[in-house]
């Protein structure tokens, strides 16, 4: 005769199901209580300085006093520089890691894994690379252009790989009804492939852009260190990074200015991410709605 089984507690599977929601849940409030945090700290040793007039007059008495337009002029055709090299770079390395090779060829292997170590290299190191190759071999000197292609070099295994990753995932399914209803490789990727992986290109433009706008130790030995508003890329530039690292660090009395420029770079990250994402939904609904 057999043995009747036990029913199985009804409480356990709950419990199990509780305790990663509970730790997921808390790990996201301690990082949203950190970042509320700086944000509170900015805001309040920053509103005070900060004005219109701030925003659109350049800097006077090393910063203590004064504006940011040149400053934000500066970091503008940065990023201008930098994303119009990447961008192109980047989405058509992605694509021929992704389509046009398999994982496991010694090419894509070894695109793959320089693309990896160029990613964890600490900025300092290309901004000496920058200084040597555009600045000195190059002759660009200290400008806003050597600046916006050290940041390019910064970001492309950024985007690349995380495009790259995105194309991979979709679905094989895409692939094979494209072939089947006799699209060409150039009109799936073009009308199928590509619409589908803007979530990871948005992510990758983001990530990047994010990390270009912040950062200062490349810079300093690339753009350069004026703070005068720059009249070509071929002119020197100071970022907002680096003007907030000088006021903190080099200039007396100029830590309200250092807080009210910061405040405006984690404004510009926000509004930035915000436009991006905005920019890929608007055109992924545009895309549905025509097909």
């Amino acid at each position: 005769m057999l043995e009747r089984t036990r029913p199985m507690d009804k409480h356990v599977p709950y419990t199990y199901d509780m305790l990663p929601t509970t730790m997921i849940w808390t790990i996201a409030g301690l990082i949203g209580c950190v970042f509320l945090w700086l944000l509170g700290s900015l805001i309040w040793q920053g509103t005070g300085h900060l004005s219109w007039e701030f925003l659109t007059t350049p800097p006077a008495d090393a910063g203590r006093s004064g504006g940011i337009n040149s400053i934000l002029v500066s970091t503008a055709l940065l990023l201008l520089v930098c994303m119009a090299v990447v961008f192109p770079i980047g989405l058509g390395t992605a694509i021929f890691l992704a389509e046009f090779t398999s994982e496991t060829h010694p090419l894509a292997q070894c695109t793959g894994r320089s693309l990896d170590m160029l990613a964890s290299i600490p900025s300092i190191v290309f901004g000496l690379f920058g200084n040597a190759f555009f600045c000195q071999l190059l002759g660009l000197g200290f400008s806003i252009l050597s600046g916006g292609l050290t940041l390019a070099c910064m970001v492309l295994p950024i985007l690349v790989r995380t495009t790259e990753q995105g194309v991979r995932a979709l679905p094989q399914e895409y692939r094979l009804s494209a072939a089947a209803l006799g699209l060409t490789k150039r009109a799936t990727l073009r009308h199928l492939l590509l619409p589908a992986a803007i979530p990871a290109l948005v992510v990758g433009f983001v990530l990047g852009l994010g990390r270009a706008i912040a950062e200062t130790a490349a810079l300093i030995f690339t753009s350069g260190y004026v703070s005068r508003m720059p009249e070509s890329l071929f002119d020197s530039g100071r970022a907002l990074s680096i003007h907030i690292y000088d006021l903190s660090m080099n200039v007396p009395g100029g830590d309200h200015a250092a807080y009210s420029t910061a405040l405006v770079l984690i404004i510009c990250v926000l509004i930035l991410n915000r436009f991006s994402l905005w920019i890929s939904k608007r055109w992924m609904h545009t895309r549905i709605m025509i097909t």
